[in-house]
């Protein structure tokens, strides 16, 4: 009888020894599957940042939050002036062949004051092909600079929406981007052409005069086209600056606080 019973005891504890061999199992599975979903939402997480800087439509240069997001470690590829898909430029769009090799010069007239302006050619030929084509047809008289930013290392008036508030127009885009810097630098009297954020053919009409050194990083498609300079005037740029920005817009990138037009933009 002693006998059976230590065997019954015996065998409640090689079962007792099982279940819980088998319960550290579980628990096992469970943390792995746990450290798993915490793995893939990391992962999740960095594809949707990265996403979202890529795919955010600039219509132009980033901004401030986007530039400050860029300086805490986001990874961009360098500026390049190679698109990373051919342009499919269409009939609208001037051949880059009718500004090769020349410079055209001429004065960009705000309401607040005149802008000499160049135009380069040989490094930006199918920017500067269109520009001198939509000055010829008078497309910018009349037209706003709707954004102005005035961070430390981010100074630029951006100009050109045919919306007047900076969305792109999907009937005129086009590619590819040239003269991209590769530091990221924008010297003062910098002339560039904003486009969509991500895409190397999501130039359109709308471009952004530096008025103190800046920083743009390039995104997944790049940098920013730079197709000519500010040959005099880039002090009235810098005064429409320090007029500062419109009431309740962000405290540094935002509409100019008085609003500026473009009377006319020649070229020759």
């Amino acid at each position: 009888m002693a006998a059976s019973s230590r065997s019954a005891r015996e065998a409640k504890r090689r079962v007792q020894q099982m279940e819980g061999k088998r319960e550290l199992r579980r628990e096992q599975d469970k943390r792995r599957k746990r450290d798993n979903l915490l793995a893939a939402g990391a992962g999740t997480a960095a594809v949707v940042v990265a996403l979202v800087l890529q795919l955010t439509v600039f219509s132009s240069n980033p901004s401030e939050e986007e530039f400050t997001a860029a300086q805490a470690g986001l990874q961009s590829p360098s500026a390049s002036a190679t698109p990373s898909v051919s342009p499919t430029n269409g009939e609208n769009i001037p051949k880059p062949e009718t500004a090769a090799g020349k410079t055209f010069t001429g004065e960009l007239k705000l309401n607040s004051g005149t802008l000499g302006i160049e135009l380069d050619g040989t490094t930006a030929p199918q920017a500067a092909a269109v520009f001198k084509s939509l000055a010829d047809q008078n497309f910018y008289n009349g037209l706003s600079c709707h954004r102005l930013t005035t961070a430390e290392t981010f100074g630029v008036l951006q100009c050109g929406s045919k919306s007047g508030n900076g969305s792109s127009d999907p009937a005129y885009t086009w590619g590819p981007l040239e003269n991209t810097p590769p530091d990221n630098s924008y010297p003062a009297g910098t002339i560039a052409v904003a486009r969509t954020g991500g895409n190397a053919n999501g130039n359109d009409t709308q471009f952004f005069i530096v008025y103190k050194d800046t920083v743009i990083p390039a995104d997944a498609a790049g940098g920013y086209t730079v197709v000519g300079k500010v040959t005099s005037g880039l002090d009235v740029v810098t005064g429409i600056a320090a007029a500062g920005l419109k009431p309740g817009d962000n405290a540094t990138d935002g509409a100019p606080a008085e609003p500026v037009t473009i009377d006319s933009f020649s070229l020759k």
